[in-house]
């Protein structure tokens, strides 16, 4: 969902979407994001796969098939890609675009923080260069969701965010104190299913699974959190 509203902005340049573990392993992130890029005809934008281990090289094990589904669409089973990610890695990635755009730059960080600690450690000046890092991540003065003090995408590499929090960069965090009180409801869904784009039919299929389980989690009609990063320059 953010990657598509990023798309559909105006203001926006994505310049990239780089890819981690979390909802899923990295290399299922990297084929999801060729072919959500595929699905709505935008295949010029780059996809940088990210590492496939923490920043300790522990294997991410647990994943959220039972949020998004065991292919984390929603179950959809789509077809393979057809296109490739580029060779860079993905902090390469984001060290050369915060290079070429110096402070313009806004990373916005949908998953874990792997990739963003691997690019300070590959470049000590990225933090001064990069203009913002927008987290999707935390859990502030409210239960996380993954046990009451932790929150999916920070305790999938904790260490990852311990370097990110503390790089001197601009940061902005956005927690489940704030994701949960903004909900895309059952109304909302039903006029989506309406709308003839094509990024909203392909929302309307994946998203079947996850709102069943803020039904049977949350209790509530509706869904409250959507977790591939992404680069963009305004």
């Amino acid at each position: 969902m953010a990657i598509f509203v990023a798309l559909r902005s105006p203001e926006l340049e994505v310049l990239g979407l780089t890819t981690t573990f979390g909802n899923v392993h990295t290399a299922l992130a990297t084929r999801n994001a060729l072919h959500l890029l595929e699905a709505v005809g935008r295949t010029d934008i780059p996809v940088a796969e990210g590492s496939h281990v923490t920043v300790k090289k522990a294997i991410k094990l647990r994943i959220a098939s039972f949020v998004h589904g065991s292919d984390g669409l929603g179950n959809q089973d789509f077809p393979a890609p057809t296109t490739k990610p580029i060779d860079q890695t993905a902090a390469a990635f984001l060290v050369e675009q915060a290079n070429l755009y110096p402070g313009q730059v806004t990373v916005v960080a949908l998953g874990p923080l792997t990739n963003l600690s691997l690019a300070i450690e590959l470049d000590p000046s990225f933090p001064k260069k990069i203009g913002q890092i927008i987290i999707l991540g935390g859990a502030y003065s409210v239960n996380g969701n993954v046990n009451p003090g932790a929150e999916a995408n920070i305790f999938g590499d904790p260490d990852a965010a311990d370097i990110v929090f503390t790089c001197g960069a601009d940061i902005l965090a956005i927690g489940l104190n704030v994701t949960h009180q903004v909900v895309l409801t059952d109304a909302d869904r039903e006029k989506l299913e309406q709308c003839d784009s094509k990024y909203a039919r392909y929302l309307c299929k994946i998203m079947g699974v996850y709102y069943d389980y803020h039904k049977d989690a949350y209790f509530i009609k509706g869904t409250g959190r959507s977790q591939p990063g992404r680069a963009c320059r305004p």
